[in-house]
């Protein structure tokens, strides 16, 4: 499966939702609802500081007891951030969010943040590519194969 995460980004859109380093918790999360996403970009001074999702919530704040009206993002924050490129297939992608055990991946072209990516988003072009196998094995068999 040759497909690319260009490809994810062109259908889904490359849409950035982010937060600053010193905006709280509690500002982050009511963000994550608003936007109905799983995790923002930490951005500073333009540049990607750390993505910050619910993950991290869970289990550095919700868990530890502390207040996430107090908690700077900066303090729980996943940082340094594994980024991807345009031109990585969906397999490397789904390799990488396994071996390091992330769901988001943000997509960087050259020094340009080009969008973000979830194990969602990576699932759901992999059915995708299977169903369009299928659909072309089932013509073949079928004899409905182009000539």
């Amino acid at each position: 499966m040759g497909e690319r995460v260009h490809t994810i980004l062109a259908n889904k859109g490359s849409a950035i939702w982010s937060v600053r380093p010193e905006a709280t918790v509690y500002e982050a999360l009511k963000l994550l609802a608003e936007k109905d996403v799983g995790a923002l970009l930490v951005i500073s001074d333009g540049k990607l500081a750390g993505v910050f999702s619910e993950r991290d919530y869970a289990r550095k704040v919700a868990l530890m007891g502390k207040s996430s009206k107090e908690l700077r993002v900066a303090e729980i924050m996943t940082s340094p951030v594994i980024t991807v490129t345009p031109e990585h297939t969906i397999e490397e992608c789904m390799r990488i969010v396994t071996a390091h055990h992330i769901r988001h991946l943000p997509v960087v072209d050259g020094d340009h943040l080009a969008g973000m990516i979830s194990i969602g988003d990576l699932v759901n072009a992999i059915i995708s590519a299977q169903a369009d196998t299928i659909q072309h094995l089932s013509n073949y068999i079928a004899g409905e194969y182009p000539r």
